[in-house]
């Protein structure tokens, strides 16, 4: 976990570097990217990227229109914060995924390029209310909630989490929601809040496999933990979806990934997204391997026998990744092998 100690402050944001600390519009500190500058983690050089992770630059005018709209209600989006590669296509689709509770987490997973910090009870009160506004405009009918993880509010922002989700099915009584939330601490009262709240699907991500949960994610964080919120919320609402997310490339091998799968579906879970792990900054975990379109097809085969309603599996999927078609059972429309052949 990095800490916040003798790391010199730079005054405005827009101005800190990759592991700088800065301080935020709401005065407090944070660093950029989630962790502290130093020197470049140690592991396996895996080469330049292959053909199929070469993703196109975002540009065309949805794009520009989904970018107006987020600035102007103040949201903020994972597709952003976290340099998600599939950004141009999302927003051309006039789709995002809205990160709740401020751009700033209490954690610091050594994957995530999320900033870190502590905003001391600090939280946008019309949230809600642009968040449903927001998706009024967009005519969405299918939107991603997720946040940052909020360890300095006593439920983790569960009761936030739940005003976004009804303010949203308000306004928009046709929209599907999903929820990809922190873990609570493993509060499952706080995990309750969240699944009442009218929510269709409910997601939390066990990231990797059991032997590099440490020091991908965050000391705080848990495998079992993960799994057991997870089956706690299927238990105590059947009907909502469950769903979790899984990165390749950091080391694991193909019977830890099994493995995994196999502990996700003892806890109930219905959908799970794979794809390739890409290092945010040099401050951040190498890539031990780039996983081929095969080989992600080949994971897909094996969590569908295991009785996954559904595994998004391909490099550039991310956990939000085309969720509204994560039932229709086609991969959500991917194409792994055509992805391979593709020049870019």
């Amino acid at each position: 976990m990095s800490s916040l100690k003798d790391i010199p402050v730079v005054a405005e944001q827009g101005r800190a570097r990759s592991g700088e600390k800065y301080v935020t519009p709401q005065g407090f500190t944070a660093i950029r990217d989630g962790i502290k500058g130093a020197a470049p983690a140690a592991g396996a050089a895996p080469g330049r990227k292959p053909p199929w992770l070469r993703a196109r630059a975002p540009a065309g005018s949805g794009f520009q229109s989904v970018k107006h709209m987020v600035a102007e209600h103040r949201l903020v989006t994972v597709c952003e914060e976290a340099k998600c590669p599939n950004i141009g296509e999302c927003w051309n689709a006039g789709t995002a995924t809205l990160m709740l509770m401020g751009a700033v987490c209490t954690r610091a997973c050594r994957f995530c390029s999320v900033d870190t910090g502590n905003p001391h009870g600090w939280l946008d009160a019309e949230e809600p209310e642009n968040s449903a506004r927001t998706v009024a405009l967009m005519k969405l009918r299918y939107v991603v909630l997720t946040s940052v993880d909020r360890a300095d509010f006593a439920d983790g922002g569960a009761a936030h989490y739940a005003a976004c989700v009804g303010a949203i099915k308000r306004r928009n009584p046709q929209t599907a929601i999903e929820a990809l939330t922190p873990d609570f601490q493993g509060v499952l009262k706080d995990v309750e809040t969240v699944v009442d709240a009218g929510l269709e699907v409910f997601a939390q991500n066990i990231e990797t496999v059991r032997r590099l949960t440490h020091p991908v994610r965050d000391p705080r964080a848990g495998y079992d933990r993960t799994l057991e919120v997870l089956r706690h919320a299927k238990r105590h609402r059947p009907a909502v979806l469950t769903k979790s997310s899984l990165m390749l490339g950091l080391g694991e091998t193909d019977e830890e990934v099994h493995t995994t799968l196999r502990d996700l579906r003892a806890a109930a879970v219905d959908i799970v997204t794979l794809g390739q792990y890409l290092r945010p900054t040099a401050n951040h975990l190498p890539v031990e391997r780039f996983v081929t379109p095969a080989e992600f097809d080949a994971y897909r085969r094996y969590a569908l026998e295991l009785g996954f309603l559904e595994c998004v599996s391909g490099p550039l999927v991310r956990s939000s990744y085309r969720a509204e078609q994560a039932l229709n059972r086609n991969n959500a429309g991917l194409d792994n092998a055509r992805l391979a052949a593709e020049p870019r």
